[in-house]
């Protein structure tokens, strides 16, 4: 049963989301499923798994969504996670500059076990935009790490500002995520690099 998990088709689209503990990644996806915020924290163990139905551009696909812990003692398990993967969604908390630093060595974690090969689809996310008193990131941080992940996945990278308390484009992430897989594998034509920062 577990071996099917790592299994996809061609209308189930593997994702995993990836960051530190405590960036909103587990509410993010829980915004997505329509479930709405919960003010408490939560601690992911190994990983947390669901699917997801979503139209993108008339398509509709299933995101089978990989909510990996993010606590380095977890790090010995989510090797096998990876396998199957079609994209990733790298999380980074907008109010924690260690969360984006932290991104370089997620990155690392991914290109081991995903490959260096091909390119691959991954959308990057600045969440708790809400907190806009708090925001420490500035715009150069983050176009720079971009950069990097333009080089080393070989593809353009989205980036947006969340909100998992607002909804704040939750759902456009997975959208133009959904959109990035299509076009990797061929069934849609180029789009347009999308940033909001």
């Amino acid at each position: 049963m577990l071996q099917n998990l790592f299994e996809t088709n061609d209308h189930l689209f593997k994702v995993c989301l990836i960051g530190d503990g405590g960036t909103g990644k587990s509410s993010i996806v829980e915004r997505f499923l329509g479930k709405g915020f919960s003010i408490g924290y939560n601690l992911t163990i190994g990983t947390n798994i669901c699917t997801h139905t979503a139209t993108v551009d008339d398509r509709e696909i299933k995101f089978q969504i990989w909510d990996l812990a993010g606590q380095q003692r977890f790090e010995f398990v989510r090797s096998t996670f990876y396998r199957g993967s079609q994209a990733i969604m790298m999380v980074f908390d907008l109010t924690r500059p260690e969360t984006l630093k932290n991104l370089r060595e997620w990155k690392q974690e991914v290109l081991k076990n995903i490959g260096y090969s091909v390119p691959f689809p991954v959308v990057l996310l600045g969440n708790k935009c809400d907190l806009q008193q708090k925001i420490v990131i500035t715009q150069e941080e983050i176009t720079k790490f971009r950069n990097e992940l333009r080089i080393d996945f070989r593809c353009d990278v989205p980036f947006l500002l969340t909100s998992a308390l607002s909804g704040m484009n939750v759902y456009e992430a997975f959208e133009i995520l959904g959109y990035q897989v299509l076009q990797h594998r061929q069934i849609m034509p180029p789009t347009k690099v999308v940033t909001n920062c």
